[in-house]
């Protein structure tokens, strides 16, 4: 089990964990995929959620998990012949099994995660095999009341190779009554044989109005709600994390930035670049990146398919259009892209001074900028 003192790995920073979470938001089509297998009898062992980080893969797998076992342990029809199918993955707020789920005591669900790493100081960067083989005890386990059991893998792209195979094992000769729902963010990272063992769910992006609803279930109503869409590519999570951090105000601020390039404001280079680095920008830092990063990605698609319908800070349609006007400037920004990429990660990884990062990330895009002025 995590320590006590280590962060939830499958919780993100300033939202209710997923087990918590009473609805999911935009995902409708998955739900219904599921059910449909449900009242028709073919339900699956294994069940691949699929799609990107933070859209509401573990709050659905939570909600399936409540789902089965909050299932009668039997399906006598009685005298009145069977009831009609479940028309959603709704049960009674106060019923035992979602009291039990939410307090992480179910004795039929197990949860599949990272733990501590060999020293107990931080999360491990993998799922091991041998949190994997806590599963063979589970699997053992007789349920007293006969009901179904549920494992969630939360994520299985996280697990390492050796605790991908032990996986496969049960995935291939899956015990009765047991279903198990793998979370993954990059479903290509997987064994193969896991994936074909699997019916797989795909988990879309939410649209703004779908966004917006669920912050509003948070208690998070942002004033921007396309915008924080367009920057946190559907995710609730990422959105989550820009609301926090001021991303919105962060990102038309990088706009402003480059708004006369090829001619650069270095002051105001210098002053972003000196907000990523010191004690209390640990956050910022990576937000930044990953707001150039995302910037370079909208320049890039600007140039194949013109402006984009909404603007992610004010003013960048105007930047976006003037400084990929042709496909040959698309993909000028494609490749910039990929390398500052690259650099942001190995820089990173060496503990580069993050101004430095920054600052050298920057003069890199007004270099770019004056050779697709220039051509």
């Amino acid at each position: 089990m995590t320590d006590d003192t280590l962060p939830d790995p499958d919780r993100i920073e300033g939202a209710p964990h997923p087990r918590d979470t009473p609805q999911v938001f935009g995902q409708r089509a998955a739900e219904a995929g599921f059910l449909a297998a449900f009242a028709a009898d073919r339900l699956h062992s294994g069940w691949l959620l699929s799609g990107p980080r933070g859209i509401g893969k573990a709050t659905l797998a939570y909600r399936i998990a409540a789902f089965l076992l909050a299932q009668p342990a039997t399906s006598d029809a009685g005298l009145l012949g069977a009831p009609p199918p479940p028309a959603t993955l709704d049960i009674a707020p106060d019923a035992p099994d979602l009291r039990l789920i939410r307090a992480g005591a179910h004795p039929r669900l197990f949860v599949l995660r990272r733990g501590p790493n060999d020293t107990g100081t931080r999360l491990s960067a993998t799922i091991s095999v041998e949190r994997v083989r806590e599963l063979k005890g589970f699997f053992q386990m007789s349920a007293a009341d006969g009901g179904r059991r549920v494992v969630i893998v939360d994520s299985a792209d996280e697990m390492n190779t050796s605790a991908a195979n032990a996986l496969l094992k049960s995935l291939e000769e899956p015990p009765a009554r047991v279903t198990q729902l793998l979370i993954a963010h990059q479903p290509a990272r997987l064994l193969p044989t896991i994936r074909s063992r699997c019916r797989e769910l795909r988990l879309a992006p939410l649209g703004a109005a779908d966004l917006a609803q669920a912050l509003a279930a948070q208690g998070r109503a942002p004033d921007a709600a396309e915008a924080l869409a367009v920057l946190a590519g559907g995710s609730v999570g990422d959105a989550i994390r820009l609301a926090q951090h001021d991303g919105l105000a962060l990102y038309a601020g990088l706009v402003a930035l480059l708004a006369d390039l090829p001619r650069f404001d270095r002051p105001a280079a210098l002053r972003l670049a000196e907000s990523c680095a010191g004690k209390g920008a640990e956050v910022r830092f990576p937000l930044v990146l990953d707001l150039i990063d995302l910037l370079l990605a909208r320049l890039a698609r600007a140039g194949l398919q013109g402006p984009p319908d909404v603007q992610a800070a004010p003013r960048e349609a105007r930047l976006l259009a003037r400084l990929a006007p042709d496909d040959r400037a698309a993909r000028h920004w494609a490749s910039l892209q990929q390398d500052l990429g690259q650099r942001a990660r190995a820089g990173r990884a060496v503990n580069l001074d993050p101004a430095v990062l920054i600052l050298d990330m920057l003069w890199r895009i007004e270099e770019a900028a004056r050779s697709v002025a220039a051509a």
